[in-house]
């Protein structure tokens, strides 16, 4: 006899997630500048960084030569690719919806912060992590006023800005039908799950011409 066939089951749970409430409101303002594109072939000794493939995988990731300054810079960005499309997305039909080109389907805000007493010895350090920007912004406020965290820790607050951590993920549909993913973070931009090498180039080519990733 014909040994049984094992049951495939399907889901059709959307993973995406919806959107933020940061992102709904970014989305009702308008884009910031972005700066003017650059040439694909880079002459010799120039100094553009590149996107560096993982071995084994449909990954690409540039490492940004000084890390994006500020969560305004980093939400510019995010912005642009969310509402300008320069990649040139599509939306599409899955899961009985229509999908945007762009959306943002992972956020991850960490604000950090350290505590000195009066004769500025550190006595203490705290993270924060939030996910969305609105987060970020109103809880690193509250943070520094937060009166009973303070004496608790017995010294002085303040919020180290440069340490912050910031990243975005976004799902991304090309126009010839691949989903893919595009990761930024204040220190790096990656790009995953591609198959047509055409995808990466795209990216790099829009990087290039954001002072931001360069």
């Amino acid at each position: 006899m014909r040994p049984p066939i094992s049951p495939v089951f399907t889901t059709t749970k959307d993973l995406s997630g919806p959107l933020s409430r940061s992102y709904k409101n970014i989305c009702r303002q308008g884009i910031h500048p972005l700066g003017s594109g650059t040439s694909v072939d880079q002459k010799a000794g120039d100094t553009m960084t590149h996107f560096r493939l993982r071995p084994g995988s449909k990954s690409a990731t540039r490492r940004l030569k000084h890390p994006i300054p500020d969560s305004a810079a980093f939400s510019a960005v995010v912005r642009g690719l969310l509402i300008g499309n320069p990649l040139g997305c599509t939306s599409y039909y899955a899961l009985r919806k229509n999908n945007p080109p762009v959306m943002p389907v992972r956020e991850r805000y960490t604000a950090k912060f350290v505590y000195h007493n009066r004769d500025g010895k550190q006595v203490g350090t705290s993270s924060e992590v939030y996910d969305s920007l609105e987060g970020y912004e109103t809880g690193s406020a509250s943070m520094i006023t937060n009166m009973a965290n303070i004496a608790s820790h017995r010294g002085k607050v303040k919020h180290l800005k440069v340490s912050d951590l910031f990243s975005v993920t976004l799902k991304c549909h090309d126009p010839l039908g691949e989903l893919y993913f595009l990761s930024l973070a204040r220190d790096r931009i990656t790009v995953s799950s591609y198959m047509d090498d055409a995808i990466r180039k795209r990216v790099e080519l829009w990087a290039d011409t954001i002072p931001e990733l360069q």
